[in-house]
C-alpha cells in the first residue's frame, strides 16, 4: 500500500522519532554489555540497593534546614573540652620534650691547667747564668671553664653525662630547669666509655624514664635535649642514620663504643644530654660531633650506660681488658694491593682477618709473642673478619682470662694464647 504525499508528510516525523529511539535502545544495551564483559565484577544497581534510596523525612529535612541555617552548630554536651582538643594534636615532640626536659641539667665546670711556656726574655744565657733554668721554666696556670648537659636518673640526685665533660674538673656546677643551682660532686669516670656520673643534693627530683637502644632501627625518630651553646634546654628533632657506628670509624679510637648516629643537630654543650625517642625515653648520650660533616652527631646507646652507671655511682672503676695491638680489617683483595707494592714491607696473606700493625711494647700480644704483619682470622673458635668485632671480643673477655687466637704468619697457621691486661694500667708500663 502507498501513501499520498499529504499522508508521507504527516507519518515522515513520527517515523525518524521511532527510529532515533531504536537506535538509543540499540546503543545502551551494547553499551551496557561491553561494560559488563569489560568489567564482569562491577556491582549492578539491584532493587535491594534501589530500596535503600528513599526521600527524605520530614524530620530529615528540617535537621538539614538547621545545619544550613546555623553553620556554627553548639558542640554535644559529651564533646571534649577544647584543652584536649589542643592536647590530641600537639606534636610528638613537644610530648616527649615536655616529658623528659624537666629532667635535663646544664653543667659548668672549671679546672685548672699548668703549663710550662718557654720565656723569651729568659731564654738569653746571660738571665741564664745569673737566674738559672728553673727560673725561666716556671709553671703557668690559668683557668680554664668548661659546659655541657645531663640528666637525672634518679630523685636522690644520680645525673648521667659525658667523661670529656667533667674529667679533671675542680668544680662542678649543676643548673635545673627550674633555676636552682647545685654542687656537683663527680662520683665517677670511664674515659674508655666517655661515660660519668654526678652527684647533686636533693630529693624527690625529676627523672628521666631511660629507653632500650637495642630496639632502635635506623629511620626512627630522635630528638637532642641539652643547652649547646650557653642555649639552656634546646631541643632538635632528627632521625637515627645508622646504628653501631664503631669509635674507629667515628675518629676516635681510644674509645672502646659502638655508637648510634643521628642527623638531629649536636652541638658544643649537648654533649652529656640526651637523645630521646618519640615515647620521651632516653635512647642515648650525646657525645661527639664530626667537624668535618655537616649533620651528623653521634650517641652513646643508652643501654652501655645502664650496665656502668650503678658502678660508676658507688666510685668504682670499670674494667677494660685490653691485647695491646694497633689492627686494620683485611680482606684478600687488599692484601693482595699490599703484596702487589713493591715499597711494602709486608707480604700479607691473602686472606681475611684482622692485620697486626703494630704490637705496644710489654703488652700481653708482646707476651704472647704476636708480630706485626700477622692476621688474627679467630678467636676462641670464632672467625673474626673486622678490627670492630675483634675488639668487642677482647671488650667481652676478662683480665687474665686466656683468649685462643689463630694467626696467619706469612704462609704458616699458627695458635697463640694471650691473657687480657687491665686498659688502665697500660699507660703505667
Amino acid at each position: 500500500m502507498s501513501l499520498s504525499s499529504s499522508e508521507e508528510q504527516r507519518f515522515s516525523p513520527l517515523w525518524r522519532q521511532v527510529t532515533s529511539h531504536v537506535l538509543v535502545a540499540i546503543l545502551s544495551i551494547g553499551l551496557t554489555l561491553t561494560t559488563l564483559w569489560a568489567f564482569p565484577n562491577l556491582p549492578i544497581l539491584g532493587r535491594s540497593s534501589l530500596s535503600s534510596i528513599t526521600t527524605p523525612s520530614t524530620t530529615e529535612v528540617e535537621a538539614i534546614s538547621r545545619v544550613r541555617l546555623a553553620p556554627r552548630a553548639i558542640a554535644p554536651e559529651n564533646a571534649p573540652p577544647v584543652e584536649s582538643q589542643k592536647a590530641a594534636i600537639r606534636s610528638f615532640v613537644s610530648t616527649a620534650v615536655n616529658k623528659v626536659g624537666p629532667a635535663v641539667v646544664r653543667i659548668d665546670t672549671e679546672r685548672t691547667i699548668t703549663m710550662r711556656a718557654p720565656d723569651p726574655f729568659f731564654g738569653d744565657p746571660f738571665f741564664r747564668e745569673f737566674f738559672g733554668d728553673d727560673f725561666s721554666r716556671a709553671p703557668q696556670e690559668y683557668r680554664q671553664r668548661g659546659e655541657g648537659s645531663g640528666f637525672i636518673v634518679d630523685s636522690n640526685g644520680i645525673i648521667i653525662t659525658n667523661a670529656h665533660v667533667v674529667s679533671g674538673a675542680d668544680s662542678v656546677t649543676v643548673t635545673l630547669k627550674d633555676g636552682r643551682k647545685l654542687k656537683g660532686e663527680v662520683r665517677g669516670v670511664d674515659e674508655p666509655s666517655d661515660l660519668a656520673v654526678v652527684k647533686i643534693k636533693g630529693k624527690n627530683l625529676p627523672v628521666a624514664t631511660l629507653g632500650n637502644s637495642q630496639d632502635l632501627q635506623v629511620g626512627d625518630w630522635a630528638i637532642a635535649v641539652g643547652n649547646p651553646l650557653g642555649l639552656d634546654n634546646t631541643v632538635t628533632l632528627g632521625i637515627i642514620s645508622t646504628l653501631n657506628r664503631s669509635s674507629a670509624q667515628v675518629g676516635i679510637p681510644d674509645k672502646r663504643l659502638d655508637f648510634i648516629q643521628t642527623d638531629a643537630a649536636i652541638n658544643p654543650g649537648n654533649s652529656g644530654g640526651p637523645l630521646v625517642n618519640e615515647q620521651g625515653e632516653v635512647i642515648g648520650i650525646n657525645t661527639a660531633i664530626r667537624a668535618d660533616a655537616q649533620g651528623i652527631g653521634f650517641a652513646i646507646p643508652i643501654d652501655k650506660a645502664k650496665l656502668i652507671k650503678d658502678t660508676l655511682a658507688r666510685g668504682e672503676k670499670i674494667s677494660h681488658p685490653y691485647i695491646g695491638v694497633r689492627m686494620v680489617s683485611l680482606t684478600p683483595e687488599q692484601a693482595k694491593q699490599i703484596n702487589s707494592d713493591p715499597n711494602s714491607t709486608l707480604a700479607v696473606p691473602e686472606v681475611n682477618g684482622v692485620l697486626v700493625m703494630q704490637v705496644l711494647p710489654n703488652s700481653p700480644a708482646a707476651s704472647a709473642g704476636l708480630r706485626r704483619g700477622d692476621v688474627i682470622t679467630q678467636v676462641d673458635e670464632q672467625k673474626v673478619t673486622s678490627a670492630e668485632q675483634l675488639q668487642n671480643l677482647v671488650e667481652k673477655s676478662r683480665v687474665n682470662q686466656p683468649l685462643q687466637l689463630i694467626v696467619m704468619r706469612g704462609d704458616r697457621t699458627q695458635e697463640f694464647t694471650v691473657r687480657p691486661g687491665e686498659l688502665r694500667d697500660a699507660g703505667n708500663q
